[in-house]
């Protein structure tokens, strides 16, 4: 059983929404060594301890994946309901990681909306950890 659940291919960038950063930011401490990229078509404020770790972007699945493939920052690990959506819409998922918990939670947000059809995904891996979280890894078929 591993001890620390950690994507088994983390990308060099995180790209997460607006909410999701936000949620973030009620963590004790920043969890993220990576440069993260927040996309948001409205004005944020991002904590000054954070200014030279964390970016805003606005546009397109097409266009956040195009401008930052321009400065070299080819692997991304894509974070939050909205995000993840727009970026399945657009076929710019290739691998999925999906952690669960041992908890049901009776109201929330799910993470899958409708989606433009079926995206099939073929099993990678599945990893238990400690505390009973289990996290799978698929790769999605085109």
């Amino acid at each position: 059983m591993d001890s620390n659940p950690v994507p088994r291919r983390v990308g060099l960038s995180i790209v997460m929404g607006r909410k999701t950063f936000e949620k973030v930011l009620t963590f004790e401490t920043w969890p993220y060594q990576k440069p993260v990229f927040v996309l948001t078509h409205r004005s944020l404020q991002i904590p000054a301890e954070l200014q030279k770790k964390v970016e805003t972007m606005a546009g397109s699945p097409r266009e956040v994946v195009d401008s930052l493939a321009k400065r070299g920052l080819l692997r991304l690990y894509v974070d939050g309901r909205c995000t993840i959506q727009g970026f399945l819409c657009a076929g710019l998922v290739h691998e999925l990681i999906l952690s669960r918990l041992p908890i049901l939670i009776g109201t929330g947000i799910p993470l899958f909306g409708p989606l433009q059809s079926d995206i099939r995904l073929k099993h990678l891996e599945t990893s238990v950890f400690s505390g009973g979280m289990v996290q799978s890894a698929y790769e999605v078929e085109s």
